[in-house]
C-alpha cells in the first residue's frame, strides 16, 4: 500500500525532475523518486 510523503527539495532539483517526466519513461514525480530511492536502497545493501 502507497502512502503520501511530503518532502522539500532545491528548485533546481524540481526542475531536473520535471525535465526527467517530459523527456523519459517516469509518470509523474511520485514515480521519479520512487525509482531513485530503489536504486539508493538497492546501492546501499550491496555496501552492506
Amino acid at each position: 500500500m502507497k502512502k503520501k510523503l511530503s518532502i522539500s527539495v532545491e528548485e533546481k532539483t524540481i526542475e531536473i525532475i520535471e525535465n526527467l517526466i517530459k523527456n523519459s519513461r517516469f509518470r509523474n514525480k511520485s514515480h521519479v523518486v520512487e525509482l531513485a530511492l530503489e536504486k539508493l536502497m538497492e546501492e546501499e545493501n550491496e555496501r552492506s
